[in-house]
């Protein structure tokens, strides 16, 4: 008990460091605030995030794991971003939608998330300068492209500056305590889709009733003990629900992918992404012309997809995704030669690679 005792007197010691250095740490952070502010420069840098995070997982020697370590420090940085200057976030909501879950993830819980309505609202709080960041999902290893955000870019001048990998997995809540007692389940049209086959296998007669977030599923799921909702762990803490399955997802290796825009894109980082797209014109071999620009400058295409112009029959707009940052001169090279062939070619940013985890 001796030892106990001792080793809970170091614990308590240490605790009251780390408490001091936070506050050591939170008035540096004040300093830089005043700096940046004098600069004229941005609050928050994507760049100096992930420079900081690799910095302390190279002097990390254990036994904290990295991960953790990562998790610390995101928030320690987000209560000092909101000590600078309060850093608001919009995306697509309501609360407890996996949209919320990858701004908490990435943005840490000081900052002020800001739910709208819509994947077009998003962009709009950004536009109008009411939130400094907007955060929406962009596609999913299962089901695919979320085709309206892409559609959001033609119009748009707002910028990607960021991407976030969420791991994703579905829950079945209600408020009743066994399976066998639901009747209906609700969820939106992805989660649906992403445990077709469990719901099949396990409950063939249920009515599945698509609504517009797995937030609204779970908000109704606990209206009704004999329904029940496909949503997140969250969800289950802000509406009161039991949590009857988990996991139910029927591809383990389910990641979604959001994408963080703002006004300007991010600084480079050495491991960067460059998004843009682009219009060919309509004659045989056009788009492998354009493809040719990027293999010429060793540029390496990491997703390209399609999607119909709305402004002409038959026209389409090419999205593309590329490694490295538009300030590589491999990759400004790639893009002058595309933009000397293209229809029109459009920026779309560059940003630091997101990390599973």
């Amino acid at each position: 008990m001796e030892d106990l005792e001792q080793l809970r007197l170091e614990i308590d010691q240490t605790d009251e460091e780390i408490v001091r250095l936070l506050n050591k740490r939170a008035q540096i952070v004040l300093k830089v605030g005043k700096a940046k502010e004098k600069l004229n420069l941005g609050y928050y840098d994507p760049s100096r995030e992930n420079a900081v995070y690799e910095r302390l997982q190279k002097l990390n020697q254990g036994p904290f794991g990295n991960e953790a370590l990562k998790s610390v420090f995101r928030e320690i940085m987000s209560a000092s971003l909101a000590l600078e200057h309060p850093l608001k976030v919009a995306y697509f909501g309501p609360k407890a939608t996996f949209t919320h879950l990858a701004c908490m993830k990435r943005f840490g819980l000081s900052a002020q998330f800001i739910p709208v309505r819509g994947i077009e609202d998003v962009f709009g709080e950004v536009e109008r300068d009411l939130a400094q960041y907007g955060v929406v999902p962009v596609e999913n290893s299962t089901e695919g492209i979320v085709s309206h955000t892409l559609d959001m870019f033609i119009d748009s001048e707002l910028k990607i500056c960021g991407e976030i990998l969420l791991p994703i997995s579905h829950n079945l809540l209600s408020k009743s305590d066994h399976i066998a007692q639901i009747t209906k389940i609700y969820s939106h049209r992805q989660p649906i889709a992403q445990t077709r086959r469990w719901l099949r296998d396990n409950l063939p007669d249920v009515d599945i009733i698509e609504v517009a977030s797995t937030a609204k599923a779970a908000e109704l799921a606990a209206e009704d003990p004999e329904s029940a909702a496909i949503a997140s762990d969250l969800a289950a803490q802000l509406y009161d629900l039991k949590i009857l399955k988990q996991r139910i997802e029927d591809n383990v290796n389910n990641v979604t992918r959001f994408l963080i825009i703002a006004q300007k894109h991010a600084c480079p980082t050495g491991k960067d992404k460059t998004s843009l797209m682009f219009a060919i014109k309509d004659k045989v071999g056009a788009l492998h012309d354009m493809l040719q620009a990027f293999a010429r400058y060793n540029v390496n295409l990491t997703k390209i997809e399609s999607r119909p112009s709305k402004k002409k029959v038959w026209e389409y707009i090419f999205y593309v995704d590329t490694q490295g940052h538009i300030d590589d001169s491999e990759v400004k090279s790639a893009l002058e030669e595309l933009q000397s062939q293209a229809l029109f070619v459009k920026f779309l940013g560059s940003y630091p690679q997101g990390e599973l985890g």
